[in-house]
């Protein structure tokens, strides 16, 4: 990763017919989506962090907003169902297009309304395994058009959006997000406040990767800059190096029972998040995928 090559877009209108979106107008689609769910009744809500950036929560990972003079910069679109509510809810804080939609990673509650802002015209940006993985289950109305393998800035609203790839950690394909003069950190789910790391190794997610992308975001927040999580409440520099030490710490425990030979199950006895349960919760997926990045067996 080459954090210091930045790619400057010209954001125009121009720009936009120049990377050959062709798009519709229709009703929003709802495949592929979670069922059994009343999505009339999630509740969408917005919240301002910090000079252009707002946050909006309803069901799936925060969706990111920087709001000002040249329209939108939208960051993640949860749910496919919940499209036209989500642009309706923007609508009250910002009366400007949608001009980018980012990506953080591939997953569907970061992702599942691609398809249906992509109809209402919004060219999509994400890494290049983004939409690697995206094409192999998604139509291809749902894929980013613009994918980029190192940095890129999107010059809008007076605060520059440095969009800046991350090692494979929550998956192969997590990019952070810096408005720079509202010093607000979009994560994606790379960082979350309501519960453990989740790695994904089906895409491409490391623990090595984990330990190391945290460290990079810690080092590039100030003492002032908020940290807007993929779940969870705006946070801070010391929030995420507290995350990333306790990553470290359970998977030094768990490395050294590896080395005694211990299974999965006798490494969930020695309980080696056990001071953290009562902060980040039900342990069980992060420990499954740290035993089996360290060689655990049985």
């Amino acid at each position: 990763m080459n954090t210091h090559a930045q790619i400057r877009l010209a954001v125009g209108f121009g720009f936009a017919l120049a990377i050959g979106l062709v798009v519709g107008f229709g009703g929003t689609n709802v495949r592929a989506q979670p069922g059994d769910v009343d999505w009339n009744g999630v509740v969408l809500s917005t919240h301002h962090v910090s000079g252009t950036v707002h946050y909006l929560e309803g069901r799936g990972g925060n969706i990111g907003l920087s709001i000002g003079d040249d329209g939108v910069v939208m960051i993640d679109d949860q749910f496919g169902p919940l499209a036209d509510r989500i642009r309706e809810t923007i609508n009250r804080i910002s009366n400007g297009n949608i001009r980018f939609l980012i990506n953080t990673h591939v997953h569907g509650d970061h992702t599942g309304g691609n398809e249906n802002f992509a109809a209402m015209g919004v060219p999509i940006v994400a890494q290049d395994r983004v939409r690697d993985r995206l094409a192999a289950t998604q139509p291809a109305g749902a894929l980013p058009v613009l994918t980029f393998s190192e940095d890129l800035t999107l010059n809008l609203n007076g605060d520059p959006a440095h969009v800046i790839p991350m090692p494979p950690g929550h998956t192969d394909g997590d990019s952070i997000i810096h408005f720079v003069e509202s010093d607000v950190i979009h994560t994606g789910d790379m960082f979350r406040t309501v519960a453990f790391p989740v790695i994904d190794r089906n895409n491409g997610g490391t623990l090595a990767g984990t330990i190391e992308a945290l460290g990079l975001l810690a080092g590039m927040a100030g003492p002032n800059t908020k940290i807007l999580p993929g779940h969870g409440v705006v946070a801070g520099r010391a929030d995420v190096i507290e995350f990333r030490d306790m990553v470290i710490t359970v998977a030094d425990r768990v490395e050294e029972l590896v080395k005694q030979g211990r299974s999965y199950a006798e490494v969930v006895a020695a309980n080696p998040t056990r001071e953290y349960q009562d902060k980040w919760g039900d342990p069980e997926r992060f420990l499954t995928a740290v035993f089996a990045e360290l060689g655990g067996a049985g």
